[in-house]
């Protein structure tokens, strides 16, 4: 997708909170452009995030990629991994299989901007991000959540995220929120809850706007993350307790908690 305004101004706000020591990987070499239809909120949230030295003409670089905004924004000197070497990726691999032992446990910081909605193995995908992230690592994903039709192989839900993220692999979910393309959206940026925490899906009418929307989210590796044993949607492991199951769920597993 490239970073346009919406997800530069996420961007931003993560890195007045969090600022990586090592490597960082950006899925896909992402493209930055300004938008001239929101020229000036780049300059208008720079100053109100505190990046006070900061333009937008200084985050650009000729050949119109990312790596400079990366860099002045704190995030360091970003590297790129890709299918194909075409745009010049740093890390060649294909995401639909799981990253080799030299790529695991290596980065403090990953940034999809738009990459993994492209990827056919979505399970591998997922997993490859919690296999390359550190411990203490961030994951950034903004990826297209409604109005995207016809752009990658999917569109993502909050649901995916409380479920793999959270329980499968208990990692922090530090956000998750529906983020318009056109930052003049009626409809604004909503925040997603844990459908678990009320055993029914999130009620999204009225709550997200008919146009392009991202679904983006921030999740923290821990010392207690771990790859999942499996992953239930919420809302029919709350129906299926009680019934014969064709295997566990967190039910079996907490003991009841709704967690």
């Amino acid at each position: 997708m490239g970073i346009d305004y919406a997800s530069f101004e996420r961007l931003a706000e993560l890195a007045t909170r969090f600022r990586p020591e090592g490597r960082t990987l950006m899925l896909g070499r992402q493209h930055f452009r300004i938008h001239r239809a929101n020229r000036n909120r780049y300059d208008k949230t720079l100053k109100r995030l505190g990046f006070e030295d900061l333009q937008r003409f200084d985050l650009l670089q000729e050949d119109g990629f990312s790596e400079t905004l990366f860099r002045k924004l704190g995030f360091g000197e970003i590297e790129s991994m890709d299918f194909s070497s075409y745009e010049g990726a740093h890390v060649l691999h294909d995401l639909n299989t799981l990253p080799p032992p030299e790529l695991q446990n290596q980065f403090d910081f990953i940034y999809d901007g738009g990459t993994i909605e492209h990827v056919f193995h979505i399970p591998n995908a997922l997993e490859s991000v919690y296999r390359m992230l550190k411990p203490g690592g961030r994951f950034l994903s903004i990826n297209g959540f409604n109005g995207w039709y016809g752009h990658g192989m999917y569109q993502f839900n909050p649901e995916l995220v409380w479920t793999f993220w959270r329980r499968a692999c208990n990692c922090e979910v530090i956000d998750c929120r529906s983020l318009p393309f056109d930052p003049k959206d009626g409809f604004g940026q909503t925040k997603m809850s844990d459908p678990a925490q009320t055993g029914v899906r999130l009620k999204l009418k009225n709550r997200i706007g008919p146009g392009r929307v991202y679904l983006s989210y921030e999740i923290e590796k821990t010392e207690e993350s771990h790859l999942p044993d499996f992953a239930l949607q919420s809302d029919y492991e709350t129906r299926w307790q009680g019934a014969e199951n064709a295997g566990a769920t967190r039910f079996e597993k907490t003991g009841g908690s709704t967690a």
